[in-house]
Formats: structure tokens, C-alpha cells, sequence
């Protein structure tokens, strides 16, 4: 699923993510882990896997799963 940075705390490295539909996902440090990334930006597009009402992995688009960056 995609969505949208929408708070990101450097020092705790959680926040939350927008669906399009404007449902507000949390994630913490160990679902940005998963990611590889250093820092989030708000308004930054991700791919995002969900478990219930929270988010498990963050992604850009074609990094990781052995998908090559287009």
C-alpha cells in the first residue's frame, strides 16, 4: 500500500503515515528499521506493509525486495 510521511521523530525514529484515504497509520523504531533509510521527510511517499492498524515495514518504491530502482 502507499502513503505519505506524516510525522517522523528523528530522536525516537517513529511517527505515522497518511493513507490516500487520510487513515492515520502509526509505526515505531522497529518498523523504520526495516526500511534501510536514515531520515524520513513529511510529504515523502512510501510503500508500506500494515499488520491491524499499524504499520510492520516502510519501503521507496524499488529498493529492497531484490526490485532495482526504475
Amino acid at each position: 500500500m502507499q502513503a505519505t510521511v506524516h510525522r517522523f521523530d528523528p530522536d525516537t525514529l517513529a511517527g505515522s503515515v497518511l493513507r490516500d484515504d487520510g487513515v492515520e497509520l502509526p509505526f515505531d523504531a522497529a518498523a523504520f528499521a526495516t526500511s534501510g533509510l536514515r531520515h524520513l521527510r513529511l510529504g515523502q511517499r512510501l510503500t508500506v506493509e500494515v499488520s491491524g492498524d499499524r504499520v510492520t515495514a516502510l519501503r521507496i518504491v524499488g529498493v529492497g525486495g531484490g526490485r532495482p530502482i526504475r
